[in-house]
């Protein structure tokens, strides 16, 4: 029976050290990764985020660090070879224990319910960032596999990249001409799905300049893992140069539209200088009344290269 519990204990052992290795190299090759996601905010919404999974993590851990310290304790206490352990047959109930198993676990998901429940209407998705300038409209469509970004006020198109200026709200209205999507910034926060024939909204601020990653969170196919844009935070100036710069471009009409929205994958950005009026509203509109199957989205994938 000894060395049942012996080999008991070294088994137990050599899980504990894996589990501990394991966790070793995911922190360790998490350490890059951290640069793209809300742990790394640049806005005050990935802040706020960051924030709250920190206040989450560190109560969890009131219940979580103890049981991991009693564990062995408790195991090494009542270990069946131990041969002086203290024997109580007639134990059967322990205010204090009662107490500390119950109320404490209480205590913490009453906090944890009231900062939740606050967060999640300080966050919505849906409520404007209040700032000293006034906010950047922007309309995105998602497709089968890239994204589209239309600026109705300044009568430009990009795809697969976004641009707005540094510090000022930016409202983003969205929908999908297939199925339903996922659009994310990770490191300026929130998430937000975009449906077809639907109008979802969401509201960023950018508040350093930089590239940051944005993508597709909701598997939609073959391609989805290629489904990514670049989302760049500028200045001012820099955001009239390059509104600019896109005037230049062809027109995206319906015409251009329906061949963009075929399912493809682009080598590299596209821009287009002047948008239809209302083309937004149109794509919307089109979803609600034609069939699936007779979407520019239903035809077969053309692979890579656009």
């Amino acid at each position: 029976m000894v060395k049942e519990v012996k080999e008991g204990g070294i088994q137990l052992m050599k899980h504990l050290l894996l589990c501990c290795l394991i966790l070793a190299t995911l922190l360790l090759s998490s350490c890059g990764f951290l640069d793209y996601g809300f742990l790394a905010p640049a806005g005050p919404i990935a802040e706020a985020q960051r924030d709250q999974f920190w206040l989450v993590t560190c109560w969890t851990m009131v219940v979580i660090l103890p049981f991991f310290v009693a564990m062995p304790i408790v195991l090494w206490k009542y270990r069946r070879s131990r041969k002086n352990a203290v024997y109580r047959p007639n134990w059967t109930f322990s205010w204090l224990l009662e107490s500390l198993i119950w109320g404490v676990p209480l205590v913490i998901v009453s906090i944890l319910s009231w900062n939740v429940w606050k967060a999640t209407h300080t966050l919505d998705p849906y409520r404007p960032i209040a700032g000293d300038k006034p906010a950047l409209h922007i309309q995105v469509v998602s497709l089968d596999w890239k994204w589209l970004f239309i600026y109705p006020e300044q009568k430009i198109a990009s795809v697969n990249v976004v641009a707005f200026p540094v510090g000022r709200p930016v409202h983003f209205e969205l929908t999908s001409e297939t199925v339903m999507q996922s659009f994310m910034i990770p490191r300026l926060g929130s998430q937000i799905y975009t449906m077809p024939g639907m109008v979802t909204q969401l509201h960023l601020l950018a508040s350093k300049p930089g590239e940051y990653r944005g993508q597709n969170t909701q598997y939609n196919g073959k391609f989805y893992a290629e489904q990514k844009f670049t989302a760049r935070a500028i200045s001012d100036s820099e955001f009239k140069r390059w509104i600019k710069q896109k005037q230049s471009h062809p027109p995206l009409d319906m015409r251009a539209y329906s061949r963009l929205a075929q399912r493809s994958i682009l080598s590299e950005p596209e821009f287009f200088g002047s948008v239809t009026q209302e083309l937004f509203n149109q794509i919307v509109e089109r979803v609600k009344t034609t069939p699936a199957a007779d979407l520019p989205g239903a035809a077969k994938a053309t692979g890579k290269g656009g």
